[in-house]
């Protein structure tokens, strides 16, 4: 049974910034990846995806981006390269299609199973991501079977789908853009709107995350953003990545013709019924993002005689549907752009809470030597960015260290 340091799983950008931070402290590892370097880039993503977050934040440690684009965003592919490049330039240890079966104790030490054969590890980094099991919800059991019902990370491209209107449900940045996509395609849309956290593509002349950058807030901890809980469970962004840095967003696609209704309550197989919460959702998401963009004019030294800002709002009044009948409407597909939960089925140690999530605190779980990586709020606000668990790898990778140099003293 061969005996590793450290076995990271996933490789991902979480996995490989682990990687690279403890080649660099010489700290001998494993990474075992399901498939291959950026496996999730290339089979749960739609075709046109492109980074949410700019060019000059998609670094990773030792590498900055160096194209000659920082102000664009990568597309897919683009992506999918630079993370394959990184790992190559690294030469970062990956077992590929080597699918993690169980990770238990054994004898002072951690076993990890897998399709390729079982390793023995002083210390395991679980750098699976944020995107395990797709979140559906129960109801979309009572669709019709004449419909199409897929979730957000099944979906390729407009021509994928059976002809006709498609009802997209969630409008964070996967449903904006999805319907984005489909309505430039000719589809009649409707988008189901839950909450949503609102931010402008550009502010004053920057793009927004230059702004949340310099306020500190993407640096935040989570001892410093109050209720922790709360944090975590905030809406996804509702934002696209652009070369023209247009503001997508639910004025912008109600303005193309993308018609909005609040969430989905019941659907009863060719009926989709949606409560009345278009207005307070969407309402409560304006109020946010007039507060966070108050903040960054005050930062900033802006004094605007009128306190208004110049941000759409949604049209709401008379125009969002209570029920639409998918037959009349010539709806053939449900899009659930509904987020995803995390699974752990494979780790066999009490790590895990009562709704299957990782217990952790920044990254560091009570079993000594396991660790997490990759998550969202995980040591800071930014920790699942691209760009932002660089940091988190080389923190946890110093605490790693320290762990098996006092293990190994122990030992002796």
């Amino acid at each position: 049974m061969p005996l590793t340091d450290v076995a990271i799983l996933g490789a991902g950008q979480a996995g490989l910034s682990m990687s690279r931070c403890l080649s660099v402290l010489g700290i001998e590892h494993a990474i075992f990846e399901r498939g291959d370097v950026a496996e999730r880039w290339k089979t749960t993503i739609w075709d046109s995806l492109t980074t949410l977050t700019p060019n000059w934040m998609n670094g990773l440690p030792w590498q900055p981006y160096e194209g000659p684009e920082p102000s664009g965003f990568m597309h897919r592919n683009e992506l999918i390269g630079f993370l394959q490049r990184y790992a190559t330039r690294c030469r970062a240890p990956v077992i590929g299609r080597s699918n993690v079966i169980l990770v238990d104790s054994q004898c002072g030490q951690y076993r990890v199973v897998t399709t390729r054969g079982t390793w023995r590890a002083r210390a395991v980094i679980i750098a699976t991501g944020y995107c395990d099991l797709l979140r559906v919800p129960n109801l979309s059991h009572a669709l019709s079977p004449a419909i199409e019902s897929l979730h957000s990370s099944q979906y390729r491209a407009p021509e994928q789908l059976t002809d006709g209107a498609v009802l997209v449900v969630g409008a964070s940045a996967s449903g904006i853009q999805i319907a984005e996509e489909l309505r430039q395609a000719g589809r009649n849309i409707i988008l189901s709107v839950g909450r949503h956290t609102r931010l402008p593509r550009r502010w004053r002349g920057h793009d927004i995350f230059w702004w949340l950058t310099r306020l500190g807030k993407l640096s935040e901890r989570p001892a410093e953003m109050g209720d922790v809980r709360k944090t975590i469970e905030q809406p996804s962004l509702q934002l696209v990545g652009r070369s023209d840095h247009a503001n997508v967003d639910l004025p912008w696609l109600q303005e193309r013709g993308v018609r909005l209704a609040g969430r989905v309550r019941h659907i009863s197989r060719d009926v989709v019924h949606f409560e009345d919460d278009l207005h307070v959702t969407a309402s409560t998401a304006d109020a946010k993002l007039a507060r966070l963009l108050r903040e960054i004019d005050t930062f900033a030294g802006v004094f605007a005689r009128d306190q208004r800002y110049p941000v759409r709002t949604v049209d709401v009044f008379g125009r969002a549907p209570r029920s639409v009948s998918l037959r009349s409407e010539g709806i053939r597909t449900v899009i659930w752009a509904t987020g995803f939960k995390r699974a752990y089925p494979w780790l066999k140690l009490p790590l895990t809470t009562a709704n299957g999530e990782l217990e952790h605190r920044e990254g560091v779980t009570r079993a000594a030597g396991v660790y997490a990586l990759g998550l969202r709020f995980l040591r800071k606000r930014d920790s699942n960015f691209i760009g932002g668990v660089g940091t988190d790898a080389w923190e946890i990778a110093v605490h790693l260290a320290n762990f098996l140099g006092q293990a190994s003293k122990t030992a002796a």
